[in-house]
């Protein structure tokens, strides 16, 4: 038992490294997204694996360097050739609900099919010295479920006449342990206090019912935080906006697992609402839409 117990405690977080925007900016490594009516760009990751030929080289390094201090590496260039991830899927909901439509980037489709913890972007740069090439970098850790910046590190290699990958190998390795710290700091309040969600609760503007219909005296509403409570890691939610068609929970706390030891996400933690709200009393037939990892909608009232 002490031995399974001192491997669960030093487990790291899965990551997934990537090339930063700004990165992908600078090389011209873009494409077109409609967000809801507005058009912006993103990263367009398959051109950027096909078409740099450091960039491969770059992510494998630095991907040893932190497998070596016992992170899980997703392989995100072959996840992205398998996905073929040219255009965003788009979730709209048929226009029934006026403002309610979500569409998946392509980095959202990616993080939920790979479910990596953590999604790692990395930036680097080449400056010329006489004494050599000089490579600076950036790495940025964001939790794959919220999008919140988790840990930092920057750093330049030493002029040096050897290949790029190598000289930011170097690099990273040298000023890696402050950010192997704040991951750490971060993974272990995830362990304690559980992953961070959104979860939104919307009516179709065809149900008949709404969030103030009462069953058994509470108003629905009431009884889906109640289910909150009961489902959230030490009842660890925030009831952010709320009207009679609408519910937006933010900051919605959910364990790692579930009991069978299955990842949680959004999606299974919604889909597990859904399922109860399926039963009696309530006998509501719902909707589940999902961006990424981190953020569900619950629709009432049909599929």
């Amino acid at each position: 038992m002490s031995i399974i117990c001192w491997a669960d405690s030093v487990k790291k977080p899965t990551l997934m490294i990537l090339p930063s925007d700004n990165w992908c900016t600078q090389r011209y490594f873009t494409q077109p997204f409609d967000n809801q009516g507005s058009t912006v760009k993103v990263p367009d990751y398959q051109r950027a694996f096909t078409e740099d030929i450091e960039l491969p080289h770059v992510i494998s390094k630095v991907g040893g360097v932190l497998t070596g201090m016992g992170y899980s590496l997703k392989d995100a260039e072959m996840e992205i050739k398998s996905l073929g991830v040219e255009h965003a899927e788009d979730n709209a909901m048929s226009g029934k609900l006026s403002g309610a439509s979500i569409a998946e980037t392509p980095l959202d489709i990616l993080k939920r099919r790979m479910k990596s913890d953590i999604v790692i972007q990395l930036w680097w740069n080449i400056t010329q010295d006489p004494a050599g090439k000089i490579v600076s970098f950036t790495l940025e850790a964001f939790d794959a479920y919220t999008n919140k910046r988790i840990a930092t590190a920057a750093g330049n290699s030493r002029p040096t006449a050897a290949a790029v990958p190598v000289a930011l190998e170097k690099a990273v390795k040298d000023n890696v342990k402050e950010f192997d710290r704040q991951l750490d700091k971060w993974y272990a309040d995830q362990k304690k206090n559980g992953r961070e969600i959104t979860l939104t609760v919307r009516c179709w503007d065809n149900w008949e019912n709404d969030l103030e219909t009462e069953y058994g005296g509470e108003e629905l509403t009431d009884c889906i935080q109640e289910w909150m409570r009961g489902n959230t890691v030490n009842g660890s939610f925030n009831l952010s906006d709320g009207t009679e068609s609408f519910a937006q929970f933010e900051q919605v706390r959910i364990p790692l697992k579930d009991k069978n030891g299955n990842a949680l996400d959004s999606r299974s933690f919604a889909t597990a609402l859904r399922k109860h709200l399926q039963k009696a009393p309530y006998n509501i037939t719902s909707k589940v839409v999902i961006r990424g990892l981190g953020e569900a909608v619950l629709i009432l009232g049909e599929k």
